[in-house]
């Protein structure tokens, strides 16, 4: 079972990592979470869980640099259910959303691949083998002879 990492993150705006014993940066801690690693961002002034800040550090700079996830329209129906009845609800029904969505991509992964425009390319290569193969199993019924040309592919006559 993996435990959570411990990231201390000091006056000085510095952050520790207790695992490894060093300094890192904020994007150390995004390839942290990139590759799923269990963390929390703890404030060595006060024990503070600043975990949350950090992640929207982490978001914040990833919308600024190339293609943003969220649209203006979108972050601002999400700053709408803020302090509204619904922001419990509106927060659990996107987490769940994104698990799903998470489980689902996971799954894809393991059924394709980690290409699967190779894999499509591959099923398509499969599928004209197999058409060409009913068609000249078709055309034989049919009582057309096929030849062989050149390229040792068969043809009707």
């Amino acid at each position: 079972m993996s435990s959570i990492r411990i990231i201390k993150k000091y006056p000085n705006r510095r952050l520790y990592d207790t695992h490894l014993s060093r300094y890192i940066t904020v994007s150390d801690v995004r390839d942290l979470v990139m590759q799923g690693v269990p963390l929390q961002v703890l404030d060595t002034a006060n024990d503070a869980d600043l975990t949350r800040s950090i992640l929207l550090q982490i978001m914040l700079e990833e919308e600024a640099d190339g293609e943003p996830l969220f649209s203006a329209n979108m972050l601002a129906q999400i700053i709408r259910f803020y302090g509204g009845t619904l922001q419990g609800v509106f927060a659990r029904y996107l987490e769940h959303s994104l698990d799903a969505f998470a489980e689902q991509q996971k799954q894809v992964a393991d059924a394709w691949g980690a290409n699967p425009m190779e894999t499509f390319g591959r099923m398509t290569q499969q599928n004209m083998e197999l058409w060409a193969e009913a068609q000249k199993g078709f055309l034989r019924a049919a009582g057309f002879e096929l030849t062989e040309p050149a390229d040792g592919k068969k043809e009707p006559d």
